[in-house]
């Protein structure tokens, strides 16, 4: 290979891993230890019968987190802002509040989780770890600004692979997982549609909605674009670029989803383990069925996945409210300036540190958030895919027919499998 050559190949590398930013955070956010908890008990009850979920869901997700990204893009505003110009307040004030809930529950049972493993690794009580984990959190999420906070994440992003290698040390038998990967199998019974409808709201979530979109937001801030009116509109090539960071982001996501399930299938379920109640059974169940590495890997994943959930989901619902009150938001406002949008934040975390306290289960609290949220998810893509179509709000650049017609129908996706697991 000439000089000439590798230096434009390492150009190429470079440009890559430059566009990835708010979609990868994004995609690997989806992948906290709620999702985790929902993907080991789907892997544990269900076995491989859940994999093709990974795969399906895949597109579906990246259209809807670019429906986000592109509204936060040509309209400048966050996904709250964007929706109290085209869709009913009640809409709003009950996602709003709705969101709020379900990611505080969130916020909870990830520190607990995070907890349990540290506690694990080191011995030391896990009621001390949460209290540390969650004002850390808290204290550097206001104290950071934007970009050192992305620049974090982007690289907390790598700490999911963990799941990857640990599929692998469980020796799957590859002809059954592919099978079950690309032949989908409707689910049997209430169980089976539980599993569903929870791995579509932890997939497809409500939080990262408002997460996405206000990224875009602070990613233009970041670039000098303090106005409204500067940050409206978006070249070809800003959208081009968000496509690569969603649909990388998403399939990251959903690819260490994939193997999350598949670990746990093979493992747990192989050996008829399927009551988890918490994150530590599951761990302490992988190492006399796939080695201390396994069991390691699973519990440092949780670690580090954590601390990259815990911002977003107490920042989604604080964007969400700020937008929603018209309060002054943003993780690049000093405290001061942005106190009732900080203050949900907080309010989030600390309430996630008490529930700790008050001994909620965490798995059953994480997956039953799931369910709220597949519940929920529906309702609030009607209100995306109205503001997305507008072509006033979206300064003539609407999302295309495409995407529109792929999120309108894992919004009735959606819809079904919820209506299936309650008539069920």
């Amino acid at each position: 290979m000439t000089k000439k050559a590798a230096s434009s190949k390492r150009n190429l590398v470079r440009r890559f891993f430059s566009l990835l930013g708010p979609g990868l955070i994004t995609g690997a956010a989806d992948d906290d230890p709620s999702g985790i908890a929902t993907y080991s008990i789907a892997g544990a009850q269900m076995g491989t019968a859940m994999l093709w979920t990974a795969f399906i869901t895949w597109p579906f997700m990246g259209c809807v987190q670019f429906m986000c990204a592109r509204i936060g893009m040509v309209t400048g505003m966050g996904l709250g802002d964007a929706l109290r110009r085209k869709d009913p307040r009640w809409l709003l004030f009950g996602g709003a509040f709705g969101l709020l809930a379900a990611n505080t529950i969130n916020v909870g049972a990830d520190l607990s989780g995070m907890a349990d493993a540290a506690e694990m690794l080191s011995g030391i009580n896990s009621h001390i770890y949460v209290v540390i984990f969650g004002i850390g959190i808290a204290y550097a999420t206001i104290r950071f600004r934007y970009h050192q906070i992305a620049m974090i994440m982007k690289w907390l992003a790598a700490v999911l692979f963990a799941y990857v290698i640990t599929a692998f040390i469980a020796g799957p038998d590859w002809g059954r997982v592919l099978r079950d990967t690309f032949i989908p199998s409707l689910p049997k019974g209430h169980a089976a549609w539980e599993n569903l409808v929870a791995i579509l709201g932890t997939t497809i979530s409500p939080y990262l909605f408002f997460w996405q979109a206000s990224e875009e937001v602070e990613e233009e801030k970041a670039m000098g674009r303090r106005l409204l009116r500067q940050r409206r509109g978006a070249t070809k090539w800003e959208i081009i670029d968000r496509k690569i960071d969603v649909g990388v982001g998403t399939f990251f996501s959903n690819f260490v989803m994939y193997f999350i399930i598949l670990t746990t299938a093979l493992t747990l379920h192989k050996n008829d383990i399927s009551n988890i109640e918490t994150s530590k059974q599951v761990a302490e169940a992988l190492r006399p069925l796939a080695g201390t590495f396994a069991y390691l890997l699973y519990t440092v994943g949780i670690i580090g996945v954590g601390f990259l959930a815990i911002p977003t989901l107490a920042g989604s619902a604080a964007y969400a409210f700020a937008e929603t009150f018209s309060w002054k938001e943003g993780l690049d406002e000093p405290f001061r300036g942005a106190i009732p949008f900080y203050a949900v934040l907080i309010f989030s975390i600390l309430v996630g540190i008490a529930m700790d306290f008050l001994q909620i289960n965490p798995i059953k609290a994480l997956f039953w958030t799931a369910i709220i949220n597949g519940v929920l998810a529906p309702f609030l893509l009607v209100g995306v895919l109205i503001a997305a179509s507008d072509r006033k709000l979206m300064q003539g650049q609407p999302s295309s027919w495409l995407s529109r017609i792929a999120v309108a129908i894992i919004t009735m996706v959606m819809f079904g499998a919820a209506a299936a697991m309650f008539i069920l």
